[in-house]
């Protein structure tokens, strides 16, 4: 299943749109081709998405999925990813609401809600409930095969969790494609797999077989494209992150582009546990990706920078001072595009 671009979508935000917990939300946002006819967020209802997001899609936001029903929503997407993946309390409601209304649910939270009883009692025919967080079937332990593919794979990774790595994966991605090279997005998370309709929700996979996951699907479209964009997940700086390493195994990357939020020194949930310096980041990446010399050489060639919390000014600033710093081709492709990424990528050899 994919995310329907024939229906009409109203995202389920509530306290998401300016806060921390809303990327799933935007990103279908920014990115997402259907037809987007209300964003739900009691916090900001009334206000204007594009200036409140720097997103240039006129969508009302409205505080209720009542309010909603106004725009003729067709489905409900929640587009929330909180710490846990739990559906917040106040947010049953207003999935029943949109269920008794006729709607459909997208649901990427961890908690399944297509095998309850007291929602599956509401539904009508014709409707139906997504849970995005679903493990593959038929999937094994990784063996390294994707070495042996002729494309380029690559993978991003980060400093933190939530900085932009399924951004900038999309956008080298698009940029690939307006180049003419057969370009496949990856994804591996919730969000990626709402926009793409296939890929792996890495994080529902047992851990013995997430490597696995990532080979077999990897393996799947290697043969078929030229080059093969993989959403990153997690960092390896980060405790509380077990996806970024199956990702480098699984994939065996030819290329890796590393994302920062710009001027950030620690890691944002963990205060404690500082981001050192972007030169021994990519030193740690680049030994941890050939495992010691068992797997072959993956360099970082370029720095995606998130710069969304700084005017333009200081944003080409922050992008000189870390070129400067790193000696890569670095910009925010979000906000300035991905070709000055996409030719370091071009340029390394697989």
């Amino acid at each position: 299943m994919r995310l329907p671009l024939n229906q009409r979508i109203a995202i389920l935000l509530h306290e998401g749109t300016t806060g921390t917990q809303g990327k799933t939300g935007l990103a279908i946002l920014r990115y997402s081709e259907a037809p987007i006819v209300a964003v739900i967020d009691k916090v900001s209802a009334g206000k204007s998405l594009p200036e409140l997001t720097g997103i240039k899609r006129d969508v009302p936001i409205v505080e209720s999925v009542t309010a909603a029903l106004a725009y003729k929503p067709e489905v409900l997407v929640i587009g929330i990813a909180p710490k846990g993946g739990a559906v917040p309390d106040d947010y049953w409601i207003e999935i029943k609401n949109a269920l008794a209304a006729g709607m459909s649910l997208v649901n990427g939270l961890h908690t399944p809600l297509a095998t309850m009883a007291e929602l599956n009692a509401i539904l009508k025919p014709g409707q139906l409930i997504w849970d995005v967080r679903k493990e593959p079937p038929n999937i094994e332990v990784a063996s390294g095969m994707a070495r042996t593919l002729p494309c380029r794979r690559v993978l991003t990774v980060g400093t933190d969790m939530a900085i932009g790595k399924m951004s900038t994966s999309l956008e080298l991605h698009w940029a690939a494609k307006l180049r003419g090279w057969r370009s496949k997005f990856i994804a591996t998370g919730q969000t990626g797999l709402m926009l793409e309709g296939d890929g792996i929700a890495l994080d529902a996979v047992r851990v013995d077989f997430a490597a696995g996951a990532v080979e077999q699907i990897v393996m799947r479209y290697g043969k078929n494209y030229d080059i093969l964009h993989i959403e990153g997940q997690g960092s390896l700086l980060h405790p509380g992150s077990t996806a970024t390493l199956p990702l480098l195994r699984g994939s065996q990357p030819t290329q890796l582009v590393l994302v920062h939020r710009a001027g950030q020194t620690h890691n944002r949930n963990n205060p404690h546990v500082p981001i050192p310096s972007l030169t021994k980041v990519i030193q740690m990446y680049e030994s941890v990706a050939s495992a010691g010399g068992a797997f072959g050489k993956v360099p970082v060639v370029g720095i995606a920078l998130n710069t969304a919390h700084l005017n333009e000014f200081a944003a080409q600033e922050a992008i000189a001072q870390t070129t400067a710093e790193t000696g890569l081709a670095c910009t925010d492709p979000v906000r300035f595009g991905a070709g000055l990424l996409l030719d370091a990528v071009m340029r390394s050899d697989v």
